[in-house]
């Protein structure tokens, strides 16, 4: 199914979130798109990277994340900035910059980072679940491609509920290292001295290796095309004010966000040079090597941490595979086929990594380090699309056409730049690493190493090839958007017949009654009054609920529907049970409804992010038109 040009990002939850008055609820209205993508940057593909660095070189590469930190916060600001002034995610962006060819070729370079993505996720879960719970690898594979179904309920209930259960996540992993570090008591002035740039004096090679696997393992090119998609998800002034205050509270969100992610992958580094005396090269080995020293309460963080790390990941994998889908091609599938065809394309090669090990009948040992190979060319992809990603980024975000008086002044075009060509050199050391590590592998396997430079080599030569031209034909070439002529409107006659309004029994029904009579009286359309009763007992008996509050609730909706035929209207009334959205959708559908008003939810500080779910799954699923009345109480 094509995807029209005009329609925004993430379509289903575009501008479903409003944005209070009051400073501290706008605070939390923003909240919520950088925790999603920061869990990007500590992935299960992180892990690797830090335990080694770590278990190696103690303390000594903490400044590398603190480095890769910055970059990273630098590249989310921008992509942030993208989508609130520009209104395009940066796939979108790149389908209106380049010719269909680079465009398709940058989607398929994209698919196959999301892919990478999902391994990694996929490999940590099975790891996790093996130590926490002793599930075989095998059995782990199934119950990883089983919480596809898990994403999918959960989408339906609108983007808060998912930024909340990711936060949870987060916080599983970060609570679970803050009693890991406590435990571990380490020597602050090491720490300290962690942060002084430098490489291990005795070993700069190999500590030069590390540091930029850690690099590159931070900054994750899905979470670019995500993250200026999810920013478009709050419902801010389309002004330049509006823009303006969106922009500075998405920075704040990003800044407290990435400096979690980086706090979580700092103690990761500060635990292993902590209490591990010998180098670790698995996830396995770490957690076996936790538990001789506090028993089984830090091992089993650890894995917890783990297996928190990749669902969260997953959660975040799968909008981005939405998001490059709908942005460079203009394609949309059901959500359960894309989320499947992700998982496979993740699932197949541990699948493959498995049953080769088993039928070889390859010892744990041997499967672990396998399976740490995969997590390592996963990592290694990333790196190959990183790129291009990074750098159309910086140069739309420059371009004073595209963001007007929001395009990067030149100081902040400087320092995108250089953070641009850092992270894109580096990134190519560390294929360069890579290709050299595997030669030596495919070599003591007894094959030459050409298999590797002559297959790798080549690739990666192209890529830069690619890459030059994905920089330079914006400057030169640029790509005209060509807009159809836009067709005078045709005002047709509007008539109401079924207009129904929800209401709750409390002091806000008086503005949504209001406004509903009011529309009711210019159509001389009757009103149909909805009210759901909530409650596990209400959603498994239905109408035959016979509890005291739904008898209330029948003899408050008759007292109402009576009040308003006494003032002249043609009114009934009518009870749900159970869910509310759901409920208020199949009413509405069954009565035939042509106009609906809602009344804005009157939950308070944490219980608004999660429980005020009624109005933006209602706007997306029923086409008809809808007036949420706001609610004067709050």
């Amino acid at each position: 199914m094509t995807h029209p040009a005009n329609v925004p990002s993430l379509e289903e939850i575009h501008s479903s979130v409003p944005i209070p008055k009051h400073w501290w609820r706008r605070f939390l209205a923003f909240s919520g798109p950088a925790f999603m993508v920061s869990v990007g940057y500590m992935d299960p593909g992180n892990w690797g990277a830090n335990l080694s660095a770590g278990s190696k070189y103690g303390h000594r590469l903490i400044w590398v994340l603190l480095m890769s930190n910055l970059m990273a916060l630098l590249l989310q600001s921008l992509a942030t900035r993208l989508g609130i002034v520009a209104g395009r995610d940066l796939a979108q962006a790149c389908r209106e910059s380049y010719p269909r060819r680079t465009v398709f070729s940058l989607w398929l370079l994209t698919e196959i980072a999301i892919a990478a993505t999902d391994l990694a996720e996929v490999i940590g879960t099975i790891i996790a679940l093996k130590l926490l719970f002793n599930i075989p690898y095998l059995l782990g594979l199934a119950i990883a491609a089983a919480d596809t179904l898990l994403l999918l309920a959960l989408q339906r209930r609108g983007v808060r509920l998912l930024e909340v259960l990711t936060l949870g996540l987060v916080a599983v992993i970060a609570g679970s290292f803050v009693m890991e570090i406590v435990l571990a008591q380490p020597a602050w002035g090491a720490v300290l001295r962690g942060f002084t740039p430098g490489l291990d004096p005795q070993d700069r090679i190999g500590s030069l290796y590390v540091a930029i696997a850690m690099l590159g393992a931070t900054v994750m090119p899905h979470n670019l095309y995500l993250h200026s998609a999810l920013v478009q998800t709050r419902a801010f002034p389309q002004t330049p004010e509006g823009k303006r205050f969106a922009c500075k509270y998405n920075l704040v969100d990003s800044t407290l966000a990435l400096n979690g992610a980086f706090f979580i992958n700092a103690a990761i580094v500060v635990l292993a040079a902590t209490r591990f005396e010998q180098e670790v090269e698995t996830l396995q080995q770490a957690h076996e090597l936790l538990l001789p020293v506090w028993g089984g309460t830090a091992s089993v963080l650890f894995a917890l941490a783990l297996l928190a790390s990749g669902q969260s990941s997953t959660l975040t994998g799968t909008l981005a595979g939405q998001v490059v889908m709908e942005g460079f091609v203009q394609l949309r599938v059901r959500p359960w086929v894309r989320r499947l065809l992700t998982r496979l394309a993740a699932i197949v090669p541990a699948l493959l990594v498995l049953t080769l090990a088993s039928a070889n009948d390859g010892d744990a040992k041997t499967v672990d380090e396998r399976l740490l190979w995969l997590l390592l060319l996963s990592q290694a992809i990333l790196s190959f699309q990183l790129p291009f990603a990074i750098i159309p980024l910086v140069q739309f975000t420059s371009d004073p056409r595209r963001m007007g008086v929001f395009a990067s002044p030149v100081w902040l075009k400087r320092l995108a730049w250089l953070c641009a060509i850092v992270v894109v050199g580096l990134n190519f050391v560390l294929i360069w690493m890579y290709m050299g590590e595997w030669g030596r592998d495919v070599e003591k396997a007894g094959w030459h190493p050409l298999w590797i430079y002559g297959t790798v080599g080549p690739i990666a030569v192209a890529l830069a090839g690619f890459l030059v031209w994905v920089m330079l034909y914006p400057r030169y070439r640029p790509r005209e958007v060509r807009l159809p002529p836009l067709a005078a409107p045709e005002l047709a006659v509007v008539r109401y017949h079924h207009i129904g309004v929800a209401i709750e029994f409390a002091g806000a029904d008086n503005a949504v009654l209001a406004q509903a009579a009011a529309v009711a009286r210019v159509h001389q359309a009757p009103l149909l009054l909805i009210h759901v009763v909530e409650g596990p007992v209400a959603a498994y008996y239905g109408p035959a609920t016979d509890d005291q509050e739904s008898r209330a609730d029948r003899l408050r909706m008759g007292e109402m529907v009576k009040h308003l035929q006494m003032e002249g209207l043609r009114a009934e009334g009518v009870l749900g049970y159970g869910d509310p959205p759901g409920e208020l959708v199949r009413i509405a559908r069954e009565r035939q409804l042509d106009f609906l008003v809602l009344g804005t939810h009157g939950h308070r500080f944490f219980a608004d992010l999660a429980l005020g779910q009624t109005v933006s799954p209602v706007l997306h699923r029923l086409q008809i038109p809808i007036l949420v009345v706001p609610n004067a109480q709050r």
